[in-house]
């Protein structure tokens, strides 16, 4: 048997190929968009990939099952359950077998069962995996999003990211009666989840890429809830917000994604059409570091410094419906676009190379800049309120603490709350060590802010610097 894990550090989203050799097939479990590794992995082993299973319609990336199956023929196996709403609407085009509670299917000589586990959402299942060659007992279990590295799964994206009524508390209530049926599952079973740490899918994921259910029985916190009530208050409580792109992938994912055939990859621009971009007040993502960004930049772009967040970043705030543009430097522009297009941000109407710049300098046009702050400097206009201080971490990161007298309000949530942020005095943004603050000081930029700083290393080099945070 032969089985590799695939990592996208991105989206910390983890998907498995899993193949049998003697027999030469393979499966892939919860496949990413851009499927070339694969295929890759399968020409090498001499395998053919048959089959694509889902573990859930999932909301955090653009799913390369649809993606398998018009490449190689594979077969598509997914989820039965669950409101009809919410199933799997494009299994038409394709063959395919549903999958519901008991129903096995196989790579060669190794067979998945399926296993309902409900609680991330109403129709996630997991697969419970056994070598048929060298075994009459199972292996592991892939669990997707239902147990992670010291976390479960959380039930409450649909209402938060659909709208679904009261779907959070249900499906709290289904993933404390998934768990209990696993307590009666060997300690041996080896657990391979479909995220690691910084998905925003839980909130407290573990860094490993597995770990074994007698592990997690001894540590994770959702196994030590013996009363449900209390396990469904703590497991809605603390949950970070969820991207606004959320919303759009549960429904590209149960609809069927585009094709990566049927886009056209974006084009490079040169430095005149900026104007016209500009005019037409479409987005422009700059996506160099927030230091660049801060010394001098195109007025009306906005920030997003890529990084291992990036992509998060721009699926709050890149809009799906029309075309945005890029400034990007030209070594990383291709590893930029694919993964925007990992969450199907397709409608990339082209990219400028950040040398761009310097020519639109050159030609007479302005390039606007922000200050970075200090705690030293700007302590004391904090404490006599001669500064606004704007802290845009989530909302359990400010309670845990923060400095007294800022304001609060969330990066994702910036630019629809611009109106409650006095324009009458400077600002400092400020986040845990200035990476989403810069973020942050772009946007009140492009939206008019003229005195704005980032405050350089966040709370952290607040605390550093000897100056109180407040944690009551």
């Amino acid at each position: 048997m032969l089985l590799r894990y695939f990592y996208d550090e991105n989206l910390a989203q983890a998907s498995y190929f899993v193949g049998c050799q003697e027999r030469g097939e393979a499966i892939v479990i919860d496949p990413a968009r851009f499927v070339d590794p694969y295929l890759e992995l399968a020409e090498a082993e001499g395998m053919r990939i048959i089959g694509a299973a889902e573990t859930h319609i999932h909301a955090d990336f653009v799913s390369g099952a649809r993606e398998l199956a018009d490449r190689t023929g594979a077969i598509l196996f997914l989820s039965d359950n669950g409101n009809k709403s919410w199933k799997y609407a494009y299994t038409g085009q394709y063959k395919y077998m549903p999958l519901i509670e008991g129903r096995t299917f196989y790579a060669g000589n190794i067979q998945f069962e399926t296993l309902f586990t409900p609680g991330h959402t109403p129709e996630h299942i997991s697969f419970l995996m056994t070598d048929m060659a060298v075994a009459d007992k199972p292996m592991g279990i892939f669990t997707g999003d239902f147990i992670f590295a010291g976390d479960v799964g959380r039930p409450d994206l649909l209402e938060k990211t659909a709208g679904i009524v009261d779907s959070a508390k249900k499906g709290a209530r289904q993933m404390f009666s998934s768990l209990q049926r696993f307590r009666d599952f060997p300690d041996y079973l080896q657990i391979w989840p479909g995220h690691g740490a910084g998905s925003a899918c839980g909130r407290d994921l573990g860094a490993i890429p597995s770990s074994t259910l007698g592990y997690e029985k001894l540590f994770n916190w959702a196994f030590k809830h013996e009363s449900r009530n209390s396990f469904v208050k703590e497991l809605l409580s603390g949950q970070p917000e969820p991207p606004r792109y959320f919303a759009v992938m549960k429904r590209v994912n149960r609809d069927g994604p585009a094709l990566l055939r049927e886009i056209s990859p974006p084009a490079c621009l040169p430095f005149t059409r900026l104007e016209d971009v500009l005019a037409n007040s479409s987005p422009i993502i700059d996506t160099r570091q927030g230091g660049a960004y801060a010394d001098g930049h195109i007025p009306g772009t906005i920030n997003i410094p890529r990084d291992s967040s990036f992509v998060s970043w721009a699926g709050w705030f890149v809009e799906y419906e029309r075309p945005y543009f890029l400034i990007v430097d030209p070594e990383s522009a291709s590893d930029v676009i694919r993964g925007f297009g990992a969450i199907g941000l397709d409608n990339c109407g082209g990219y400028f190379e950040t040398t761009a710049l310097k020519s639109w300098a050159e030609a007479g046009h302005e390039l606007q800049c922000y200050n970075t702050a200090f705690p030293s400097n700007v302590a004391e206009k904090i404490r006599r309120g001669d500064a606004t201080l704007l802290d845009v971490r989530s909302r359990a990161e400010f309670d845990e603490g923060h400095i007294s007298g800022a304001r609060h309000i969330m990066l994702g949530y910036l630019k629809d709350r611009l109106s409650e942020i006095p324009a009458d005095k400077p600002i400092v943004v400020q986040c845990r060590i200035g990476i989403r603050s810069a973020i942050g000081a772009s946007i009140l930029r492009s939206q008019g802010f003229s005195d704005v700083s980032n405050l350089r290393g966040g709370i952290k080099a607040w605390e550093a610097a000897g100056f109180i945070v407040d944690r009551r």
